[in-house]
């Protein structure tokens, strides 16, 4: 590939990165809002003697969408937990590649978790939640499949600058780096 043409193709993925990474933060933040109303009103009701039904299950719902879509962020944003100090001990060369293999194994482990969550869906088919039973089981359930493929998204994004050798520092422990 010629350089100028690299050039390109990595300049418009991190431009598509950064927007990518901004529809994210807003549906993390979306997310946050909306549990933290729930919670508030939640408390409001239960100091009245009213306890809402769906508080509980739906409270514990929205935080596991929000850990869901948050890994989802932190991905692009490469701002999962690493532990680079070993890592950074190879040469250049031995970093790069270790990064590139241990990219393989993450984009392996989404994708089965990806196709895992659309297996399990039609099992779920036709239950509905204890509290709202007008709420589909599947709904609730397709932040594993849909999460897992704005994972892979980022992690294969990832994997092309590993390859390209474009991450910042030059290939250095781009496990623990975030973009800027």
């Amino acid at each position: 590939m010629h350089d100028a043409q690299r050039q390109s193709t990595v300049g418009w993925m991190h431009s598509f990165r950064e927007r990518y990474g901004k529809v994210l933060e807003w549906v993390v933040i979306s997310l946050i809002v909306i549990l933290a109303i729930e919670v508030c009103v939640g408390i409001i009701f239960r100091t009245m003697g009213n306890s809402l039904v769906w508080y509980d299950e739906t409270a514990s719902l929205l935080l596991a969408w929000l850990t869901f879509y948050g890994s989802a962020l932190a991905s692009v944003k490469r701002a999962h937990i690493g532990c680079p100090e070993l890592i950074d001990q190879l040469p250049h060369g031995g970093r790069r590649w270790f990064n590139i293999i241990a990219q393989l194994f993450v984009i392996g482990f989404f994708a089965l978790l990806g196709w895992m969550g659309l297996v399990i869906m039609p099992i779920l088919a036709g239950s509905m939640l204890d509290s709202l039973p007008w709420v589909p089981v599947n709904f609730v359930q397709s932040a594993i499949p849909i999460s897992a493929a704005l994972i892979l998204l980022a992690e294969i994004m990832h994997l092309i600058d590993l390859v390209l050798d474009t991450e910042p520092g030059h290939g250095g422990s781009a496990i623990a780096e975030t973009l800027e």
